[in-house]
C-alpha cells in the first residue's frame, strides 16, 4: 500500500512538471556537458593534473535525481563527481578553479577533481575508495532519523562499488534502522575496464535490494524524467520513515574510466549505439515534439552554457595559486578546532 502511494506521487509529480521546470532540466544537463567537454580540452594542455574522471553521457542520472531533491537534502558522490556537484548548485566557476588547483576554488586548491566538497549546499563530498561514500551516506541517514529531521540522503556510486563489502553493510544498516538513504548506482558497465558481468554474478543490480528487504528497481539512465520520477518516489517513502530504496540507473560513459584511459576495451559500434540514446538530445526531441518548445529557444539555452562555461575557464585560468604559507592550513588540529 505504501508503496503504491509512492508511486502514485512520484507520477503526480512527473505531470506537473511544467515547461519551466522542463527547460531547466535540459539546461542542467547542457551545463554539465559543456562543463566536461572544456575539462577535457584543459587537461589536454596541462591546466588540469592528476587524476580526473569525467562525467559526460550520465548527465540525466544526476540532474534527474537531484531535481528530485530539496535544498536542504543531502548528496554523497564518487571520484566521478562534477556532475553531481554542479546538479547540486555549486557555481561552475568554484568547481573549475578547484580542478586547475587555484584558492579560488571550492576547496581553495586543496581538492581537485576527485575531492569537491560543498557543505553549504549539503554536497558532502566525492570519495577516492570505490564506495566510500556509502557509510557515510548511512550516518548522514542515521543522523537525520536521530534528529528526527525531515531530510534525505541521495548517495551515487557506480556498478564497480557492489562488490565492496561497504555496500552490503550500509544497505543492511539502512535497512534495519529504516534510515532515509537513496541508493543510486549509476550502472555504466564498466568498473574501470572490467565488464560488469565479470565481476559481478547478478547482472539485474536492483535485485540486491531484495535481501536486505528495501525497494529496488531499474531505470533508463538516459531519460531524465525516468530517473526523477523514480527518485520522487523513493524519496516519498524515505521521508515517511519507512526507509531506504535501492535505484539502479542504467547508463553509459562516453569517455573511458579517467582521462588516461583511451577505452580500447569497447567496440566502437557499442559507443556509437549509446551515443545515440544522449540523454540531452532525448529530452530536445521530447521538447520540440511533444510540448512544441521552438528549437529557437534551446538554442538559446545552450549558448548561456556555453558563455556560463567559456566565463568559469577563464576565472580558473587568472586566479591565484594557493600561497605556500597557507600548506600547512587545516591539516593539524588544535585546541580542538582546525588550524587558523
Amino acid at each position: 500500500m505504501a508503496l503504491e502511494r509512492d508511486k502514485l506521487t512520484a507520477e503526480r509529480a512527473l505531470l506537473t512538471l511544467g515547461e519551466s521546470e522542463l527547460l531547466e532540466l535540459y539546461r542542467r544537463m547542457n551545463l554539465i556537458r559543456r562543463f566536461e567537454d572544456r575539462t577535457a580540452e584543459m587537461y589536454a594542455r596541462g591546466k588540469i593534473t592528476g587524476f580526473c574522471h569525467l562525467y559526460a553521457g550520465e548527465e540525466a542520472v544526476a540532474v534527474g535525481a537531484i531535481f528530485a531533491l530539496y535544498d536542504k537534502d543531502y548528496v554523497v558522490s564518487t571520484y566521478r563527481e562534477h556532475g553531481h556537484c554542479l546538479a547540486k548548485g555549486t557555481p561552475p566557476r568554484k568547481v573549475m578553479a578547484e580542478l586547475f588547483g587555484k584558492e579560488t576554488g571550492i576547496s581553495h586548491g586543496r581538492g581537485g577533481s576527485m575531492h569537491l566538497f560543498d557543505p553549504n549546499l549539503r554536497f558532502m563530498g566525492g570519495y577516492a575508495i570505490v564506495g566510500g561514500g556509502l557509510p557515510l551516506a548511512v550516518g548522514l541517514g542515521l543522523s537525520i532519523a536521530y534528529k528526527e529531521e525531515p531530510e534525505v540522503v541521495c548517495c551515487f556510486f557506480g556498478d564497480g562499488a557492489l562488490p565492496q563489502g561497504a555496500f552490503h553493510e550500509s544497505l543492511n544498516m539502512a535497512s534495519l534502522w529504516k534510515l532515509p538513504v537513496i541508493f543510486i548506482c549509476e550502472n555504466n558497465f564498466y568498473g574501470m575496464g572490467t565488464l560488469v558481468q565479470n565481476a559481478i554474478c547478478q547482472q539485474e543490480l536492483y535485485r540486491f535490494a531484495e535481501p536486505y528487504k528495501m525497494p529496488g528497481v531499474r531505470v533508463d539512465g538516459m531519460d531524465v524524467l525516468a530517473v526523477y520520477q523514480a527518485t520522487m518516489e523513493a524519496t516519498a517513502r524515505a521521508r515517511e520513515g519507512e526507509g531506504p530504496s535501492l535505484i539502479e540507473a542504467v547508463t553509459y560513459r562516453y569517455r573511458g574510466h579517467s582521462m588516461s584511459d583511451p577505452a580500447e576495451y569497447r567496440s566502437k559500434r557499442e559507443e556509437r549505439i549509446w551515443q545515440e540514446r544522449d540523454p540531452i538530445k532525448t529530452l530536445r526531441r521530447r521538447l520540440v515534439g511533444e510540448r512544441r518548445v521552438p528549437e529557437s529557444r534551446l538554442e538559446a539555452i545552450e549558448r548561456e552554457v556555453n558563455a556560463i562555461i567559456d566565463d568559469a575557464v577563464r576565472y580558473a585560468d587568472e586566479s591565484p595559486e594557493p600561497a605556500l604559507s597557507d600548506l600547512m592550513k587545516n591539516v593539524y588540529v588544535e585546541n580542538g578546532g582546525p588550524q587558523s
